[in-house]
C-alpha cells in the first residue's frame, strides 16, 4: 500500500489550493476548492483574495453576479457555498435534494402546529411566490412579502420555551424554493460583507434550470472532486465534508475505483490516477479568513492544524482567520477596530516566515482599507487580537 505522508499531503494543499500558486480567476478558485464556503459572505471574497494574482473585489463580484459563473446554494452538511455554475446539477443531486425533501418536511410540520395551512396550500404560495419573483426579476424578501400576503403568516417555533419565537414564514419558503432550484440567492444589498441577498428565478441564472443527474452518479462525481482537491484523506473526512453517510460515501468510492493509502498510519483514499509523489512548493504564507474551505476541509486535521484548534475554531467547530506557512496553521489574525489587520503566530516559524507573515499582513490591511470584517463565528484566538 502507498504511504502519504503529511508533508507530501501538505505540498499537495499549497499547490492545488493557490496558495503557493496563485489562480487568475475566482472561477478557477474555486473549482480548484470544489466550492467556496458561503455561511459568511466575506469569505467567499477574502478566500478568492487570498488565492489570486490581482486580487480585486469588483473583479470578483462580476464573475459571481454579472458573470454569473458562480452560484451560492445550499448543499454539503446542509451549508451554504459559491458553487461553479457547472457543478451545480451535482451538488443538486448529490447533496441538495435530500435537503430540499427534510426542509419540506420541517416547513409542515410547523405551518401544521400554527395551523396556517397544509401541502396544497404551501405548494400554491410557492407557486405565487416565485410568480412574483418572475415579474420583478429579483427582490428581497420584504419586497416578495408584499406581493404574497400569505408570506407574513406566523410560525411558532420553540413553543413555551425562553426561545419562543413567532417568524413569519417567508424565510422557511424562501429556503425550500431554493433548495429545490427554483429560485437562487444573487447580489447582496449594501457591500460584500453582507447578508442580506436579492433573489432571482433559477432561470435568469441558469436558462435551462438545473439538469437533473441520478443521485448515485452524482454523489461519486462530488466524491471525486473532493478527492481530486483534498485528497487523499479518510473515509470520516469525505462523509464529514460531503454530509453524506458512511454507505453513500464507500458506494461512491466504488464507483469511482479509488486506491486505499497510508496516512502516516492511518487507512486512508486517494484517486488511483493521483498516488504518485508530489514535489514540495516554493515556501509560501497566507492569512485565511474564518471558515475557509482549506482550513475546513478535513475533519481530521491534526496533520496541518496540530494543536491549535481550542485557540483557532469556536465550540461548534467552526474555524477563525487562520495564519499559515508551508501547508500548515502555525497563527491566527484578525482585524481591529481601525483597520489594522493583526496577528499571532503559535510556534516557532524562523526569522524569514516571521517576516512574510508580517508583510502579508500589511498588504491585507491596504487591501481591505475602509472596510471592516468581523468572523460570523468567532474564536478565542480573534477576540483576543481585537479586544
Amino acid at each position: 500500500m502507498r504511504r502519504i505522508t503529511a508533508a507530501e499531503r501538505r505540498a499537495r494543499l499549497g499547490v492545488r489550493h493557490h496558495l503557493a500558486a496563485p489562480a487568475d480567476t475566482t472561477l478557477e478558485v474555486a473549482r480548484a476548492l470544489v466550492a467556496l464556503h458561503g455561511s459568511d459572505p466575506a469569505t467567499v471574497f477574502l478566500a478568492a483574495a487570498a488565492r489570486l494574482a490581482a486580487p480585486d473585489i469588483a473583479l470578483i463580484e462580476r464573475e459571481i453576479y454579472d458573470e454569473r459563473h458562480l452560484i451560492r446554494m445550499l448543499c454539503m452538511r446542509r451549508t451554504v457555498f459559491t458553487v461553479p455554475a457547472d457543478l451545480v446539477p451535482v451538488a443538486q443531486a448529490a447533496c441538495t435534494n435530500d435537503i430540499a425533501r427534510l426542509e419540506r418536511r420541517r416547513t409542515l410540520l410547523l405551518l401544521d402546529q400554527a395551523e396556517v395551512g397544509d401541502d396544497a396550500w404551501l405548494r400554491e404560495v410557492e407557486d405565487a411566490t416565485v410568480e412574483a419573483l418572475r415579474k420583478r426579476g429579483e427582490a428581497f424578501a420584504a419586497e416578495l412579502s408584499a406581493d404574497e400576503p400569505r408570506l407574513k403568516e406566523r410560525l411558532v417555533r420553540a413553543q413555551g420555551t425562553k426561545y419562543e419565537s413567532t417568524p413569519a414564514i417567508v424565510s422557511r419558503v424562501l429556503l425550500g424554493l431554493a433548495a429545490e432550484g427554483r429560485i437562487v440567492r444573487g447580489r447582496p444589498r449594501g457591500s460584500w460583507t453582507s447578508n442580506q441577498f436579492r433573489w432571482s428565478p433559477i432561470e435568469s441564472w441558469l436558462p435551462d434550470g438545473i439538469p437533473e443527474r441520478p443521485a448515485e452518479e452524482a454523489r461519486a462525481e462530488l466524491v471525486r472532486c473532493w478527492l481530486a482537491a483534498y485528497g487523499p484523506g479518510t473515509v470520516a473526512d469525505l462523509k464529514w465534508w460531503t454530509g453524506l453517510n458512511l454507505t453513500q460515501v464507500r458506494k461512491a468510492l466504488t464507483l469511482i475505483g479509488a486506491e486505499e493509502v497510508d496516512l502516516d498510519g492511518t487507512p486512508g483514499v486517494v484517486l488511483a490516477t493521483d498516488a504518485e509523489p508530489v514535489p514540495p512548493p516554493e515556501p509560501w504564507v497566507a492569512l485565511l479568513p474564518g471558515l475557509d474551505p482549506t482550513v475546513m476541509g478535513w475533519t481530521s486535521r491534526e496533520w496541518y492544524l496540530g494543536d491549535h484548534g481550542p485557540a483557532l475554531f469556536d465550540r461548534s467547530g467552526n474555524a477563525g482567520p487562520t495564519v499559515w506557512s508551508n501547508g500548515r496553521v502555525v497563527g491566527g489574525w484578525a482585524q481591529r477596530a481601525d483597520g489594522e489587520v493583526v496577528h499571532r503566530l503559535l510556534e516557532d516559524v524562523g526569522t524569514e516566515m516571521e517576516t512574510a507573515v508580517a508583510t502579508e499582513a500589511t498588504r491585507l490591511t491596504e487591501w481591505l482599507g475602509p472596510t471592516r470584517v468581523t468572523p460570523r463565528f468567532r474564536t478565542p484566538l480573534e477576540r483576543e487580537l481585537t479586544a
